[in-house]
């Protein structure tokens, strides 16, 4: 259970994305693409407000549920005494994502996380120490240190990717910054924070569309990758086949939360194909959203009314819009 903890400090994003769904301040300060650039050459990137998330829209949102709000709040503090790391101290955490593909039909991910706030290595190295009962070292690479823990954890993302960590290296960058992730990741940031490497810029451009999101993600969509989603509905997966990038936002404007998805294809026709089959599962949907209940219901129902699919040249864009209050009854379910 303790080592869990630390790959929950790499995979902070799962913890956040179970709050992001949720909203946005007005005031919400825009996100700048500055740590976003210090991430290695990537496949997907996104870029996320911690503090935000946890110091305004959590407490926001669970008012009316002061116990599930006490919970959570426990939550965080355990995190911090278990790993020596407060997530409430960082402002943001930019994630990347490489796939690869070792075996026909199998992807996997190699991901680093950024996080950008104020920290002590000293506490965190000390955590580290105890969570994995010693099995810890430093190696020094370009004349930074590199805290690797070792770990043996094999964890599925979405249901789609295997994620196995046997490593995971901490680096504090600079006074704010720390970078999480497996060895060979943490050195590819390292190379890019000596100037070496910056070639996300088309990512980055793509993530950052919305500066004042709370959630923003780009991503490249390989052909071997769809094919190895293995959609099992031939018209879809062909349809989908067109794909080339996938970006997109969270945010919230009071009293709704807005979620856009841009999806980038080969051509125009194709852009026009794939919004077709959305139509007609958006039609498709109706029925089966009238068989949910409850709070489900109601926030699916509301999704479904509000999606809004538009064809631009190449490109397919996808919004939708619920209530905050939909949304506050499903928090941790």
């Amino acid at each position: 259970m303790v080592n869990r903890l630390l790959v929950f400090t790499l995979l902070l994003i799962a913890v956040v994305v179970r709050v992001d769904a949720q909203t946005r301040m007005k005031t919400a300060p825009a996100p700048s693409s500055g740590l976003l650039a210090s991430l290695p050459e990537s496949d997907a990137i996104a870029q996320i407000k911690i503090k935000v998330l946890l110091n305004e829209v959590m407490p926001r949102l669970l008012a009316n549920n002061p116990t599930k709000l006490a919970e959570a709040n426990a939550e965080i503090e355990n995190f911090k005494t278990k790993t020596g790391l407060d997530p409430r101290s960082f402002d943001q955490v930019a994630l990347s994502v490489r796939y690869s593909y070792p075996a026909e039909g199998i992807t996997k991910l190699q991901t680093v996380g950024l996080a950008s706030g104020t920290f002590n290595p000293g506490a965190m190295v000390a955590a580290g120490r105890i969570a994995t009962n010693g099995k810890y070292r430093e190696e020094k690479y370009q004349g930074k240190t590199i805290y690797i823990f070792s770990l043996d954890e094999s964890i599925k993302v979405l249901g789609l990717f295997d994620l196995s960590i046997r490593d995971l290296a901490a680096c504090p960058l600079d006074a704010n910054t720390l970078a999480l992730g497996d060895p060979n990741s943490i050195r590819s940031v390292i190379d890019v924070s000596g100037g070496r490497k910056r070639n996300n810029a088309e990512l980055i451009s793509l993530a950052t569309k919305d500066p004042n999101a709370v959630i923003g993600f780009g991503s490249n969509m390989s052909p071997q990758l769809l094919q190895n989603m293995r959609i099992p509905n031939a018209s879809v997966a062909n349809d989908m086949a067109a794909l080339r990038q996938v970006y997109g936002s969270v945010a919230a404007t009071e009293p709704n939360i807005d979620l856009f998805i841009g999806a980038r294809t080969t051509n125009a026709e194709a852009a026009r194909n794939l919004g077709d089959t959305l139509e007609g599962l958006k039609q498709l949907g109706t029925f089966f959203i009238g068989r949910l209940s409850g709070a489900r219901g109601v926030l699916a129902k509301s999704a479904l009314n509000n999606l809004k699919i538009v064809t631009q040249a190449n490109e397919l864009q996808i919004r939708t819009a619920v209530a905050q209050a939909d949304v506050a009854p499903l928090f941790g379910k």
